[in-house]
């Protein structure tokens, strides 16, 4: 239904691309308290949904209702009722059309991030075009947000065996920290061999931190919980139980959420009746679920995490 892999080892295949060049942070000295987790936006609209073949180029963007500042105010104000902070990760085009909101997360103390430029998968451009598209993007959004953007998150989790530049050109466009690797198989991309833990990625620019998107290994299989359709689809007790799950198995929990989520009354792309489901399911009981996560869990953005650490 949502795609899962049934490897469940903890390190990524042998020989695979990206498998080269990273070292597990778990027992680096002085990591943040365990418990704490990490809670993340990918700032895109309604209509961003890859992988369907139903969205639409960026040329029609302009043209299209937005209903990207009510959801995106919607999720800061859940943030600040529980006094909870976020990363926020921007696409290029709406920090540009909406520039008074990456002011607004800065400001309100929330780290701004990229999520690329025009949400193009990591594996429909060459290299070439990746690093100018993330590298416009982090431009753009430290002119808007006067501040250094280090984080970036690819669309949908788009890294795979066929982006073995990937974590170079993350590095070459300024970027110091990543969170696009889905460590099991995804619909639009994953690498089923992933690590589940954060590592460190020496590429020919310098290190840089990669932060997987977390998975529960059960059963054989590994299992989201924690963000999108997964976190819509799984009933919030079970979300609770594998939140507590992995923090006592070392690792913090990544979860995200996109400001569509909390809108039950968005209009609806022609999708497939699969991919319908898992855009739509329960759209109605997601901010529940947040407001609940925010309050019994201890979350932040990036950038604060790795400040209480000892690596770069």
């Amino acid at each position: 239904m949502l795609g899962f892999d049934a490897s469940d080892g903890p390190q990524l295949h042998a020989g695979h691309p990206t498998s080269l060049r990273h070292t597990s942070l778990r027992h680096t000295r002085n990591v943040l308290d365990v418990r704490q987790s990490i809670f993340s936006i990918d700032v895109e609209d309604w209509f961003n949904l890859s992988g369907t073949g139903q969205e639409p180029p960026p040329s029609q963007w302009d043209h299209l209702e937005s209903r990207l500042e009510q959801n995106f105010r919607g999720l800061l104000e859940l943030l600040a009722e529980r006094s909870s902070t976020a990363t926020c990760f921007f696409l290029g085009y709406f920090a540009k059309r909406f520039p008074h909101l990456v002011r607004e997360a800065a400001a309100a103390g929330h780290e701004i991030a990229s999520h690329s430029y025009f949400h193009r998968l990591a594996y429909d451009m060459s290299p070439a075009e990746f690093y100018e598209d993330a590298l416009a993007s982090r431009h753009l959004l430290e002119d808007i947000a006067g501040r250094p953007v280090r984080g970036y998150r690819a669309p949908a989790f788009s890294v795979t065996a066929h982006t073995p530049w990937f974590f170079d050109k993350v590095a070459e466009a300024g970027y110091s920290y990543d969170s696009s690797v889905f460590p099991a198989r995804h619909q639009t991309g994953g690498l089923a061999g992933g690590s589940f833990e954060p590592y460190a990625v020496q590429t020919s620019a310098g290190a840089i931190t990669e932060f997987p998107i977390t998975v529960v290994p059960m059963l054989g299989t590994r299992l989201c919980f924690f963000g999108g359709g997964y976190l819509r689809l799984f009933p919030y007790p079970v979300i609770r139980t594998m939140a507590r799950h992995t923090l006592d198995s070392g690792r913090p929990v990544v979860f995200y959420i996109h400001p569509r989520e909390i809108d039950p009354a968005q209009p609806r792309l022609p999708l497939s009746l699969r991919r319908r489901f898992s855009c739509y399911v329960n759209l109605r009981s997601t901010r529940a679920k947040l407001d609940a996560i925010l309050r019994e869990f201890r979350v932040t953005s990036f950038d604060r995490y790795i400040a209480h650490g000892t690596w770069q």
